[in-house]
């Protein structure tokens, strides 16, 4: 069984420009790469160039029409689409797919046993996109069409998707609020944007109860997150035994984290990596695909994501 890490990361996500003061910077790829260059995990890390997504799988997400106007106004110059915190050049449209195909190039190499988990370094975020529409800073929803690519082309039929961004992930749970082979579970700061992620909502349809959300109040620490997965995820999760294991790996509760108000440090994260891998490991051979949405203070989130494949890598 292959037994590294494999990493996504492209200097072509740079070209997702969101100009000046707006928290989703090339910079946060920059922090990250610069502070694994400076450890010992590079030689670690398989590396997996992306290639954009095929509309195809793009399209199991998203209408065509969005997909058809995001690119009419990224290639038109307009300045943002949908919302002023989705910011837009005629590069971006390109950047979306690619960050797109660089998790299901993820899934490729983790389905194929070249790795056993992958972490994608990709931007623009994904998680707050809707079928319909950009906002959030997000375009197109990454770990959304990664998990249908999962079971339609891959053949793993049961998704879990953890999602512990500070802000929940309002776009991947309306993908699969009524669908009963994806289980979405999302832990996240309440209240806060974008305003949904409560309790009672728990899916739909024959989708009842394979949505679970857990807000969290402003201050929350490494406990009470290592305490929220561990009544609420690992039974839920081991109960559902999903044949694949995505995280929507948000580290923007990260105690300096501008945006958020959460008190995560990086061995917060590790200990939730380490639970979601524990799942995995007694579900579905391990087999994870992280992939980065938040995080805005750039040296909390450089350490986060290395204690993030530091526990990756564990064995």
């Amino acid at each position: 069984m292959a037994r590294r890490t494999a990493f996504v990361c492209s200097p072509r996500y740079r070209d997702h420009v969101t100009g000046p003061g707006h928290p989703e910077q090339a910079s946060r790829l920059d922090a990250i790469e610069k502070h694994l260059a400076q450890t010992d995990l590079a030689g670690l890390l398989l590396p997996v160039e992306p290639t954009p997504a095929p509309l195809e799988w793009v399209t199991r997400i998203h209408s065509p029409d969005y997909v058809a106007r995001a690119r009419r106004l990224c290639a038109e110059g307009t300045a943002f689409i949908d919302t002023t915190d989705v910011p837009v050049t005629p590069a971006s449209y390109e950047t979306a797919l690619l960050a797109a195909g660089g998790v299901l190039a993820a899934v490729d190499a983790v389905a194929d046993g070249r790795a056993r988990n992958a972490f994608c370094a990709v931007r623009p975020p994904g998680h707050h996109a809707l079928r319909e529409r950009a906002m959030g800073f997000c375009l197109f929803n990454n770990v959304a069409i990664a998990a249908r690519y999962a079971q339609d082309k891959r053949g793993f039929a049961k998704i879990l998707i953890v999602d512990w961004d500070v802000h929940h992930g309002n776009g991947t749970q309306a993908a699969f609020y009524d669908d009963p082979s994806v289980f979405y579970f999302s832990v996240h700061q309440d209240p806060f944007y974008p305003g949904t992620g409560h309790r009672n909502e728990r899916g739909t349809g024959k989708g009842w109860s394979f949505t679970c959300n857990v807000p969290l109040p402003a201050g929350s620490d490494d406990a009470t997150y290592a305490k929220a997965l561990a009544e609420e995820l690992v039974p839920a999760a081991e109960d559902f035994a999903p044949d694949f294991v995505f995280v929507s790996a948000g580290f923007d509760a990260h105690r300096d984290d501008p945006l958020g108000g959460m008190r995560l440090t990086p061995e917060g994260y590790a200990a939730m990596t380490r639970t979601v891998k524990q799942i995995a490991a007694r579900c579905c051979g391990g087999r994870i695909v992280s992939v980065l949405e938040g995080g805005y203070d750039l040296d909390g989130l450089a350490a986060s994501v290395e204690a993030h494949l530091r526990a990756l890598l564990e064995p």
